[in-house]
């Protein structure tokens, strides 16, 4: 049976009235007894991703979506503003070895940045790498890239239309040619070079069967090492462990070249082991130098026989210390940097200093330490934002960073650890004047009294009455941290009118491990209640109300916007929840979803079972209700979080919708979890999203003045 909603569209001559017709999703009769419990899902059949009729279906869903989108005015408009927005010089944070300077940058509308290369850094030297050769369409992305200690060869990962899955290949820096090396079904992994240069160390999965390389589970991770010039099937397996199918491994070279670390992983659990082999000794033995997984051990650096190691052991914001390999148990480690306020992000050895990252309220500061922990000063950032970078070699003067803020975008920058001192290496040309816009930081009391910051953003003269169409953001989990960043499409929704909000929810690393342990497993639910009472803050200080707010997330983010709209339908107009993770007992059955039991918890297990089905988005649509009007976002190369999730999802909330509310699918093809996704293709999306909140907030595109369009108006040069 076909389900139809009737709405009105406001059109430039008046209301015109249309009827949506959703596509056919037949209900089929599967029923699970989980624990005791019968749980019907009745739209598994859309997890079969190769079967003809759910590509029927995404066809028909597809159709629908665009029909509804292409009646609200403005999108010519709407594109030409963000086009214009995104059109801006974007530089990657340069790497450099014996010699050679590597960064990337995009044009502006380039799908792909491509990898330039030069010896002298004032430069901008030549093209290394344009992965907009690679496809027409330029769904080939760049993922990762690693300089040999030589400085002759580069080792580099594609991704094809979004997927994990990587193919590394080796270019000759020097001529720009490639080696005939490749290396594939390698996921989730970089390339770490030998110290000789002669070949590097990578992981990879075992080849899945034919049609299960979107779906099926990822296990078995091995670290192979692949010798320049051989084919992958000579490659030497270097380490397995093949009684722990679900630990991740995953491989670094330690500057001096003495060493192959691996760090293992269980799971997204920030608690990993860490195992070393001595390059200089033949068939040296890998020694398990942490392997209790009681706490995270990161590899900063080496000093002769001694590791410096971040770790959260006893120090839940993160400290630096030394460990004699002699004898590595903690009560013989020194202390370098202890434990303080803020969580320690990362440290990097160079120069011979220690920089150590810092958030301070998801805001980055940088402190400069001597090898022996004295303290050194503060570097001076351009402003509070958010600070990345400061790789470099040991024996090198300087290093390289990226500033941004929500209303700045990437500069890079060189740090002369010498002088100390800091001068802008690569600066974009923006189009707009930062002035305008306004960005402040709160906080407010979530349910249980626990404070939580937003950073809150608009165009200065905004008045708060209430009635401000509104996006608030967030992600709330993995340890992950929310902190500024510069977005085209942020600048575009403030000059439409809107406030634009991210929340440092629970569950994220802007406050160390305490922090995300207050959102993760059976403390799941402190993420969606403090998103929730971020909206209500919201409202209760007038920035907006529940018919102008709509919230938006992206992976697990897309799970908090699931989760937050069916415990909440009534607080929110619009929902747009990307590639979100919507089943919660059936997650952990595809590609890298096993991983993520060690935050959501194991849905196998009765006591995580119920608190899952308690708060998964799919679970908890209740027939004939009223939800917000809802546009769902995926990818059909989604293999980090498969698109049957949000497929499911779609047509539970069509069955289950009582209001004359849309909900509509939009499905990007040749496209995955986010990384790589072409310029052209973020640029659409962002319009198609604002287009449908410009129609569910009711403030319509056309007769905005757009900040450009004033200008060209009041310049008496145009023609």
């Amino acid at each position: 049976m076909k389900t139809f909603l009737t709405f009105a569209l406001l059109a430039g001559m008046g209301e015109l009235m249309m009827a949506i017709e959703y596509p056919n999703s037949p209900r089929g009769p599967v029923v699970e007894k989980l624990h005791g419990i019968r749980v019907p899902d009745p739209y598994r059949w859309l997890e079969d991703l190769e079967g003809e009729e759910t590509k029927r279906w995404i066809r028909d869903q597809s159709q629908v979506t665009e029909d509804y989108l292409s009646q609200i005015p403005g999108r010519e408009a709407l594109e030409a503003h963000v086009t214009r927005l995104w059109n801006v010089e974007r530089y990657g944070v340069p790497t450099f070895e014996n010699g050679w300077y590597l960064y990337s940058k995009n044009q502006g509308l380039q799908n792909q940045a491509v990898l330039y290369v030069t010896r002298d850094p004032k430069e901008e030297g030549r093209v290394l790498l344009d992965p907009n050769a690679l496809s027409a369409e330029g769904t080939v992305a760049l993922k990762s890239f690693e300089i040999s200690p030589n400085g002759r060869y580069l080792a580099y990962s594609l991704s094809e239309a979004g997927s994990d899955w990587l193919t590394w290949k080796v270019r000759d820096v020097e001529n720009g040619k490639d080696l005939g090396d490749e290396v594939k079904w390698s996921k989730f992994s970089e390339a770490a070079w030998s110290p000789d240069s002669e070949g590097f160390y990578y992981g990879k999965f075992p080849v899945p069967e034919k049609g299960g390389e979107m779906v099926a589970a990822n296990l078995h991770k091995k670290i192979f090492f692949h010798k320049l010039g051989s084919t992958q099937d000579e490659d030497e397996l270097i380490y397995e462990r093949p009684s722990f199918p679900e630990q991740g491994l995953y491989a670094q070279v330690t500057d001096d070249g003495r060493y192959l670390i691996i760090s293992v992983t269980q799971g997204t659990d920030p608690k990993n082991g860490l195992f070393y082999q001595d390059l200089r000794k033949a068939n040296a033995p890998v020694v398990e130098l942490f392997n209790q997984f009681d706490a995270s051990y990161s590899l900063v650096s080496t000093v002769g026989d001694r590791f410096l190691i971040r770790t959260d052991l006893n120090a839940p914001m993160q400290r630096l210390v030394s460990v004699d390999l002699k004898n590595p148990v903690p009560a013989a480690w020194k202390e370098i940097i202890p434990e303080g306020r803020q969580v320690m992000s990362s440290v990097s050895h160079v120069g011979g200093v220690l920089l150590a990252s810092s958030l301070k309220d998801a805001k980055t500061v940088v402190r400069r330490y001597s090898l022996n922990g004295d303290y050194e000063g503060e570097l001076e950032l351009p402003g509070l934002g958010t600070a990345n970078g400061f790789r470099g070699r040991v024996d090198s003067d300087e290093t390289f960073y990226s500033f941004t803020s929500f209303v700045e975008p990437g500069t890079i920058y060189r740090y002369d650890v010498v002088k100390d001192q800091s001068e802008v290496f690569r600066a974009p040309e923006v189009k707009f004047d930062k002035n305008r816009y306004t960005v402040k930081q709160i906080q407010f009391a979530s349910q249980d009294g626990t404070e939580v910051p937003l950073f809150i953003m608009h165009r200065r003269g905004l008045k708060r009455e209430g009635r401000n169409p509104t996006l608030l953001y967030g992600y709330g989990g993995f340890n992950v941290a929310l902190k500024p960043f510069f977005s085209p499409s942020v600048i575009s929704w403030m000059d439409l009118g809107g406030v634009f909000v991210v929340a440092n929810l629970r569950g994220g690393g802007e406050y160390g491990e305490e922090w995300h342990a207050a959102g993760m497993l059976g403390r799941k639910q402190n993420v969606f209640d403090d998103f929730i009472g971020a909206a209500e803050y919201l409202i209760t200080e007038k920035y907006t109300s529940s018919e102008k707010l709509a919230i938006a997330g992206g992976s697990n983010g897309g799970l908090l916007v699931g989760a937050a709209m069916t415990q909440r339908p009534d607080l929110f107009a619009a929902a747009l929840p990307s590639v979100g993770v919507m089943d919660m007992l059936r997650f952990h059955k595809f590609t890298i979803g096993w991983a993520w039991e060690a935050e959501y918890g194991k849905p196998d297990l009765a006591r995580d079972f119920h608190v899952l089905r308690r708060y998964s988005p799919l679970h908890n649509l209740v027939p004939q209700s009223d939800y917000p009007s809802t546009m769902v976002i995926t990818s059909d190369h989604d293999d980090r979080v498969v698109p049957s999730h949000s497929y499911k999802f779609t047509a539970a909330l069509q069955y289950a919708q009582a209001a004359h509310h849309p909900v509509l699918i939009r499905v990007d093809a040749k496209a995955g979890h986010g990384a790589g996704t072409p310029t052209r293709m973020r640029i659409e999306e962002v319009v198609d999203k604002y287009l449908f909140l410009s129609k569910e907030l009711d403030f319509p595109i056309e007769g905005i003045e757009l900040p450009e369009e004033k200008a060209e108006k009041n310049n008496p040069t145009n023609g």
